[in-house]
């Protein structure tokens, strides 16, 4: 039995159809990245998962029990409302002193438990959120394009953490991504989603597949694009190049 699966989904918005015939599974323990251009549906997608969004058609199944942990695209806090992290884990269930520590240590973020949320750089408020998802002890994660904004070395040490996190927990994780060419080492399945699966399967299979270099191998804007060049080096996910935005 898959930890959570898709079947068949369709997601209209008045006459716009978002998503068609969607079909995906999620096993135990494994990473799974999902990939497509702006206007795909993968938050859509995202959030018809973790029950936010009903589908037009089609059917979400779940594991019984299933404790899911979310990592959203973005939340913002009014800067004028004084919340440190250390209160905005205790949101909406108190947690413990130990296991907030705990939690914000291995998201990578254990010296900012007194500061205000306000006032942290966007890599520092994405392991906040992490911190936070992790709390629950989740059978899986997901997280809508946790490190966009983030520079490289800030995004692949927030993929190291989330590993990590991964390896002690045995949770499958589920990672909505802008940013193939960091996340693909570490992924066991990777699905391209355009409206429908376009194709999935592991990293190497997915950056040889037409339909993938259809949809992001040409004049593609952002960091996709940079991956393009790297498809036929075996290291293709070793050295991504990218632009510098925010340290993590």
């Amino acid at each position: 039995m898959a930890l959570i699966a898709a079947e068949g989904l369709g997601v209209r918005f008045g006459a716009v159809q978002v998503l068609h015939d969607v079909s995906l599974r999620i096993e135990k323990g494994e990473i799974v990245t999902l990939v497509g251009p702006n206007g795909s549906g993968k938050s859509t997608l995202l959030r018809c998962l973790i029950g936010v969004q009903r589908p037009t058609r089609g059917r979400i199944l779940k594991a019984a029990g299933l404790r899911v942990g979310y990592v959203p695209q973005k939340l913002h806090i009014d800067a004028t409302l004084p919340l440190t992290v250390r209160r905005f884990l205790d949101l909406p269930h108190r947690v413990p002193e130990a296991e907030a520590r705990a939690a914000l240590e291995e998201a990578g973020a254990g010296h900012v438990m007194g500061r205000q949320m306000a006032d942290l750089s966007g890599g520092q408020f994405q392991r906040v959120l992490l911190a936070r998802a992790i709390l629950s002890e989740p059978d899986i994660l997901m997280l809508d394009e946790p490190t966009q904004g983030l520079d490289q070395p800030g995004a692949a040490g927030f993929y190291q953490s989330l590993e990590a996190i991964r390896g002690r927990l045995g949770c499958a994780v589920l990672l909505v991504s802008h940013d193939l060419h960091v996340v693909m080492s570490a992924s066991d399945r990777v699905i391209c989603l355009n409206g429908h699966v376009c194709c999935e399967g592991t990293p190497a299979v997915v950056s040889a597949a037409p339909a993938y270099r259809e949809l992001f191998g040409t004049g593609t804007k952002g960091a996709l694009a940079l991956y393009r060049h790297q498809h036929d080096h075996a290291d293709h996910a070793a050295h991504p190049h990218h632009h510098h935005h925010e340290e993590a």
